[in-house]
């Protein structure tokens, strides 16, 4: 009897604690809207009134706030911190964005919040997304980030296994796709030069994409009440110039473009560059043309969308570590890496999928500009959360 009550206590006592973490902002300040805690403690936790009882003790104090801080020098005592800086360093106190950086968009400030809102809403509207009936992968083998540059094939097959071509591939937004994907030299140095046919087709990618689907509508009307763009002729021009105009990665030719770089993919210095789409990566590897070596990263999703961080060989040229996000529909793709180099270009873009983190990183094209001044997209791909 005594053992028995023994056990039964501390059985008590482990699940009152198991319970507590759970009701807990303890080291969880600023993090994004996770389901597996019963409560949050992000400042979008103010908004859906689900924040932690401990969160305003917690997370809420001067010490992890920008309040009267931003532009400070950089000081190792502190929590957190306010500087331009923290964003490169992932130390930003949860209230950097919303209190010091205002350079983002142009309109009213877009906060890491409402990003992580919006891209909850983009996730939820994704109803062009694969299902797990319509692909199904392989990762195979899983590599330290020590090992990336190995250039060894661990895995025997190829990544994807199944793919429901039929279903998708008919689908307005992957037809769209597909007919814009092949139109490019992969050589940076040789100038990319479009037929009339070639430039409707990126009109008609931009037009599936972002005007004929609910999530292009809800991206555009975000951006809209934000105050980046007046209308959607305005917003669908700057995506054009910003994704399809062409720049000069070598020789001085127009031979790039944000588009060619990341859905496509390039050779530039005898490697892969860019690279980050997933239907690109399915059709190179069932044409014979890509050889999928291992993963370096593997997202916490069970479902798709997901994310991955590849090695592969493509036709002969190594990529060392290729992310993408798998599984997601053109339209998704594209407006999650459009929100984040609009929001905050050349910086790491903290999304929320499903509850889980997804960090976005993208880079400006200093070189050359469009319109008054503004830059064209240089990159844009998952960043491993590890």
């Amino acid at each position: 009897m005594k053992v028995s009550a023994v056990l039964v206590l501390g059985v008590t006592l482990f699940c009152r604690g198991y319970s507590n973490s759970l009701d807990s902002c303890a080291g969880r300040c600023g993090f994004g809207t996770d389901s597996n805690f019963s409560c949050q403690c992000n400042p979008a936790c103010e908004k859906y009134k689900d924040c932690c009882s401990d969160y305003s003790e917690l997370c809420k104090t001067e010490a992890m706030s920008c309040k009267s801080r931003c532009g400070e020098n950089y000081n190792s005592q502190n929590k957190c911190h306010c500087n331009t800086k923290c964003p490169q360093f992932n130390n930003c106190c949860s209230d950097y964005t919303d209190l010091c950086d205002i350079d983002g968009a142009g309109g009213n400030a877009i906060t890491d919040a409402e990003l992580k809102t919006l891209s909850e809403d983009l996730y939820v509207l994704d109803s062009n997304k694969a299902s797990a009936s319509q692909l199904i992968i392989d990762p195979q083998a899983l590599v330290p980030d020590s090992q990336t540059s190995s250039k060894t094939d661990l895995s025997s097959g190829p990544l994807f296994r199944y793919l429901d071509e039929r279903t998708l591939f008919s689908k307005p937004t992957y037809a769209a796709l597909l007919a814009v994907l092949d139109n490019y030299k992969r050589m940076t140095g040789q100038a990319e030069v479009f037929s009339s046919q070639q430039l409707a087709e990126q009109e008609m990618f931009l037009k599936e994409t972002m005007s004929n689907t609910e999530l292009g509508r809800e991206l555009f009307a975000f951006l809209y009440t934000k105050g980046v763009y007046k209308s959607e002729e305005e917003f669908l021009h700057d995506l054009k110039m910003m994704w399809f105009g062409l720049y000069s990665r070598s020789n001085n030719q127009l031979d790039s473009s944000g588009f060619e770089h990341i859905f496509a993919g390039e050779i530039k210095g005898g490697k892969v560059s860019g690279f980050h789409n997933w239907i690109q990566f399915y059709l190179q590897e069932k044409e014979g043309k890509l050889n999928y070596y291992s993963h370096s990263f593997d997202g916490p999703w069970t479902t798709y969308p997901d994310v991955m961080g590849k090695q592969f060989m493509w036709d002969g040229y190594y990529k060392q570590v290729g992310s993408s996000v798998i599984g997601c529909s053109p339209e998704f793709d594209l407006a999650i890496y459009s929100l984040c180099y609009i929001a905050r270009p050349g910086k790491r873009c903290y999304l929320s999928l499903g509850g889980k983190e997804l960090i976005i990183q993208t880079y400006t094209w200093d070189n050359s500009s469009y319109g008054d001044g503004k830059k064209f997209i240089g990159s844009a791909y998952p960043a491993s959360m590890y």
